[in-house]
């Protein structure tokens, strides 16, 4: 299998070079976010355009190699990588060009959200996209997409207009919601099962710019803190959004104003008071700041797992399960984080896309995160066994991107029957080998 994956890449007459084992530039390149994914491909191809991602893909399918598609690597079970198979890093194909007149920004398959931002945000624009800005926007964007934009702007999938993708068979085609757009209703959540998206086209929203404010809770105030929250989160403008994340060092509630900047303390400052001892306050701090704040809590080669899900409330059973397990946390950067939903993404009808879950109130996150290879065992079974308990009272659907296992269920849970079978169904007419599986996978079905 190696060896014919190596002769197809070669007779392919690739434009880049093919990395192999014993290459200088093997280790860089094999390597993922994820530190727990310490894996050894046969075959690294950068390729540079969408013609050098073709000839790869039909090498892969030709070989019966098994291929994994990298973004900005940063598939939490590792799925941007893969033992004696063949790794597509789309990391060179990353330009980013904005039409001011139609509004709208091309994005190639490679590219992160920091360059996203980068590109637009100075431009007065902003695409809705994730929290951490070396994450790549193909993955991210498939899975769905939600971050501190979504109640205002609606997830990355409703900014979407379109897409070039490279199909199993090694055609490119384009899809939209008027050209193939029962593919363009599946990659608005279906992941990466139906190809390689090379490149983006979003609609941009015009923006001037963001309030926030961060405020430090000491862990021991948690049971006054977090019911405080909840019922200050009730019926807020679209024009906020709030998440907190509970760790052994407290609960960190940020809370960003997209409004007019007028209405920003009387919004914000309530969030400092919701018990004593709280630290920090509301900051002036610009929108690519926010967006990468984040970066070194969540840098490369650390160790990941994640179990998340969907609350219509956050209620007082849910509380005492976030206050119980991180009390009994086996590394302190295990975390667990919660979301504000609703606003715009509840504005999409749940059947116009395939992602699952827009009248959710809340999106919920149990992560472990440490750096040592002798606390995996310690810090997954903590990751799913609060998981499993956080579980208890979620609504249905889930949000594909942010989970650490793997298996047929973590896509039926996530799309529910009725999406499934819609979405297998096109797998087993564009896909029907199953080439595209490192995902949370869609197993083809006629």
């Amino acid at each position: 299998m190696s060896n014919s994956l190596l002769e197809a890449l070669s007779a392919a007459e690739l434009h880049c070079p093919v990395i192999t084992a014993g290459d200088p530039d093997y280790d860089r390149y094999r390597h993922v976010w994820n530190g727990i994914a310490d894996r050894l491909p046969r075959a690294i191809v950068r390729p540079q355009d969408v013609e050098d991602v073709q000839k790869a893909v039909r090498a892969a399918a030709a070989s019966g190699a098994l291929l994994a598609v990298r973004g900005g690597g940063h598939s939490l079970p590792g799925l941007s990588t893969c033992n004696d198979g063949l790794v597509l890093d789309l990391s060179l194909i990353r330009p980013i060009v904005i039409d001011n007149q139609a509004q709208t920004v091309d994005v190639g398959g490679g590219a992160l959200l920091g360059d996203l931002d980068r590109a637009t945000v100075p431009r007065g624009y902003i695409v809705p996209a994730g929290v951490i800005s070396h994450t790549g926007i193909a993955g991210l964007t498939l899975g769905g997409g939600m971050g501190w934009a979504s109640r205002k702007y609606g997830l990355t999938i409703d900014s979407l207009l379109g897409a070039e993708i490279v199909l199993a068979s090694g055609d490119i085609t384009w899809t939209s919601p008027t050209w193939n757009p029962e593919l363009f209703w599946a990659i608005r959540g279906g992941g990466g099962n139906f190809g390689v998206i090379t490149r983006f086209r979003f609609q941009l929203h015009p923006f001037d710019g963001i309030v926030a404010g961060q405020w430090n809770y000491p862990f021991s105030r948690a049971r006054q803190v977090l019911p405080a929250l909840r019922d200050l989160l009730r019926q807020q403008s679209r024009d906020l959004t709030v998440s907190f994340t509970a760790s052994q060092s407290g609960i960190a509630v940020t809370a960003v104003w997209f409004g007019d900047t007028a209405y920003a303390p009387a919004t914000l400052l309530p969030f400092g008071t919701l018990a004593h001892g709280a630290g920090g306050g509301l900051e002036n701090l610009s929108y690519l700041t926010l967006q990468s704040r984040n970066d070194a809590a969540y840098a490369w080669s650390r160790r990941y797992y994640a179990k998340g899900g969907f609350w219509s409330e956050i209620s007082d059973q849910a509380i005492g399960h976030i206050v119980d397990a991180i009390a009994h946390a086996p590394a302190p950067d295990c975390e667990i984080y919660v979301l504000q939903l609703g606003g715009a993404i509840s504005d999409v009808p749940d059947e116009a896309t395939a992602y699952t879950g827009r009248n959710a109130g809340f999106y919920w996150l149990c992560e472990p995160i440490w750096d040592d290879s002798t606390g995996d065992d310690g810090c997954i079974e903590w990751g799913r066994r609060n998981g499993r308990l956080l579980s208890d009272g979620s609504i249905p659907g889930n949000y594909v991107n942010e989970q650490g296992d793997t298996g047929s269920h973590i896509a039926r849970d996530a799309y529910g029957h009725e999406k499934y079978q819609r979405l297998a169904r096109l797998k087993a007419r564009l896909d029907p080998a199953n080439l595209f599986r490192l995902n949370q996978n869609i197993e083809p079905q006629e």
